[in-house]
């Protein structure tokens, strides 16, 4: 491995390479860990803005299964927008997409809430719910990305995005079970059977 980031930073390579070793990263909720304490919070229990600056309460979603997405226009990852509005356009009686667009790796996506809206529609035909730019990691952590990443929140999961595109997967009752890094789309195995197969 150490021979193999030597050449890469011999040869120039992007960082955004390197970021991509960890791009199998899965994380499922034990079985064992029960996580329906009425004490225990779920997504329900946000409230969040729409890309156009709108609350929107996110209890609409129940009976769904989640898909949350931090998203970002200037990544190589960035063409799973029309990965996940397919999945969107065929299963949304049954699940939804949410995407957060988010600046925390390397600037990749700078552009301002209406900037984002336009290169989403033009480029990829977006249509799944898009909400305002939050920060996923770090001291100013929005309050759902607080939720996905500590274990006392959610009931077992510790991991935060390490790159654009990963994914947290919510059933049908509000709670977290899946976290998915970059890499994984919605035609992936694991993916599949996560959800259930649509």
């Amino acid at each position: 491995m150490k021979v193999l980031l030597t050449a890469l930073l011999i040869a120039g390579a992007p960082l955004l390479l390197l970021s991509c070793f960890d791009s199998n990263k899965i994380a499922s909720r034990p079985m064992e860990t029960a996580i329906s304490n009425p004490d225990t919070t779920t997504l329900y229990d946000f409230t969040v803005n729409s890309l156009e600056g709108e609350p929107v309460a996110l209890e609409q979603f129940r009976g769904k299964k989640v898909i949350i997405l931090n998203v970002a226009s200037k990544c190589g990852y960035t063409p799973q927008y029309a990965d996940w509005e397919k999945f969107y356009a065929e299963n949304k009686e049954d699940a939804v997409v949410l995407g957060f667009p988010c600046n925390d790796f390397m600037g990749q996506e700078p552009g301002t809430a209406s900037d984002i809206a336009e290169f989403c529609q033009k480029n990829y035909g977006v249509t799944f719910p898009m909400f305002e730019k939050v920060h996923v990691k770090g001291d100013n952590k929005a309050p759902l990305y607080q939720w996905l990443t500590d274990s006392a929140q959610n009931g077992w999961n510790n991991q935060e995005p390490s790159w654009n595109f990963c994914k947290y997967l919510i059933n049908e009752k509000g709670e977290l079970t899946h976290f998915f890094a970059s890499k994984v789309k919605p035609d992936s195995p694991e993916f599949i059977a996560a959800i259930g197969g649509f």
